[in-house]
């Protein structure tokens, strides 16, 4: 029998990471109506469209500013500096779980997802960026800009939607992060969807954390986690960042691990 789930370590086979891999594989128009699927009817990924990883024979996750397949060399290059401030070979940017080209309101934008399994996956994501004795002077080099950028996401999304938004380098770094990069694709002109996709019913997973049942049940833990960070409002509606859509979603799918992965 051949390995349902090839190329990836013992440790990858179960969570969310195997399941990302199953969502992109296969025929390009059935990856294609699998992803649509998750964020209609905001936008539409087509069989041409580009998306990280390509199920099993491409592993490789989206770091944006490293992405050609994603986004031109020039945008990747603009998005390092905003975020890094300089040159930091070593340094890396956000690695989304899934990113694909897709189309929002007629115009090619990006869709990134941000997948959990159990909900020890959000509950640790608590703590911030924390300036450490022990941390490398590249990694401390990064906390600064990466604070910077952050606040100016923060205030950017205050002026495009008048609510109150407490992104923080911090604190809830992750998603804090995930809203940064959402936002500064729409202020230089890209329209986006962010999905927080949870998988139900990973039940590999019970010995690490609680696995989430249902939708109610994940879309809860979601709202509970960003409580801090904005008003559940932003969650499932379209705004407007610089004339362009940014769509923060929350959405969930059953992904079984028993299924074989064909090429």
């Amino acid at each position: 029998m051949s390995d349902p789930l090839p190329g990836l370590k013992p440790k990858e086979r179960r969570g969310s990471k195997p399941r990302c891999h199953l969502l992109t594989n296969g025929p390009a128009n059935q990856v294609a109506t699998r992803l649509t699927a998750l964020f209609a009817p905001f936008g539409h990924v087509s069989p041409t469209d580009n998306w990280m990883p390509q199920g099993f024979k491409d592993l490789e996750e989206a770091q944006l500013d490293k992405a050609p397949r994603l986004i031109n060399a020039t945008l990747g290059r603009q998005l390092r500096v905003w975020w890094l401030a300089a040159d930091r070979p070593e340094a890396t940017t956000p690695i989304f779980d899934i990113a694909s080209t897709c189309t929002i309101d007629g115009k090619a934008g990006l869709l990134l997802v941000e997948a959990k399994a159990h909900d020890q996956e959000l509950i640790k994501e608590t703590a911030g960026r924390e300036l450490t004795q022990d941390a490398s002077e590249e990694r401390k080099a990064t906390h600064k800009p990466i604070g910077s950028a952050i606040l100016s996401a923060r205030d950017g999304l205050h002026e495009a939607t008048s609510l109150e938004w407490h992104l923080s380098r911090d604190s809830h770094y992750q998603m804090s992060n995930r809203f940064a990069w959402s936002w500064k694709l729409a202020e230089v002109g890209v329209p986006v969807v962010l999905i927080y996709l949870g998988f139900l019913n990973a039940e590999e997973m019970a010995n690490r954390g609680k696995p989430f049942r249902d939708h109610a049940e994940w879309e809860r833990a979601v709202k509970v986690h960003s409580e801090p960070l904005f008003p559940s409002e932003v969650w499932n509606q379209r705004w407007m960042c610089n004339g362009q859509p940014f769509v923060p979603l929350i959405r969930s799918v059953e992904q079984r691990l028993s299924n074989e992965v064909r090429s």
